[in-house]
């Protein structure tokens, strides 16, 4: 069981995104508001405070949102999450279809401290139940493959 400590959303791609209370989730598209919302398979990007604060050991000020993850959590070991595991808040399902990315072009934080996180514990998720995420809110593993 997990918390989400923080919801960011970003209208722009490429961009820290900024925290908001509540946000509205829609199947097969993601986060209403969000640039990455879209029919693909990295509808939610979720990274954990716990990959964040290696980040903060380096001597780097970060604030959720900071990666441009959609969702910040804690208490869950979101990089061993098989993909196909499903996570659950609230009425919201989402399913991870994929762990790390490829960095293309390298951040200002990669360019501060030679090194980011989001490429190797970053999770994506695509939405399969709608509903509202909260601020707060409790995030559990409903299901693993």
């Amino acid at each position: 069981m997990g918390t989400i400590l923080s919801i960011n959303i970003s209208t722009t791609k490429g961009t820290s995104k900024e925290p908001v209370e509540t946000v509205e989730v829609r199947p097969e598209h993601g986060l209403e508001g969000d640039a990455h919302a879209g029919d693909w398979h990295r509808q939610v990007s979720l990274l954990a405070q716990e990959s964040i604060d290696k980040m903060r050991a380096k001597g780097l000020d970060l604030a959720p949102g900071a990666f441009a993850e959609n969702l910040t959590t804690s208490g869950l070991d979101l990089t061993a999450l098989p993909i196909g595991t499903r996570l659950v808040s609230g009425a919201v399902e989402l399913e991870i279809t994929q762990i790390g990315k490829k960095c293309h072009t390298k951040c200002n934080i990669y360019s501060q401290v030679g090194d980011c996180i989001m490429p190797k514990e970053g999770v994506f998720a695509r939405v399969i139940t709608a509903g509202l995420l909260h601020k707060g809110a409790e995030i559990i593993v409903k299901e693993r493959p």
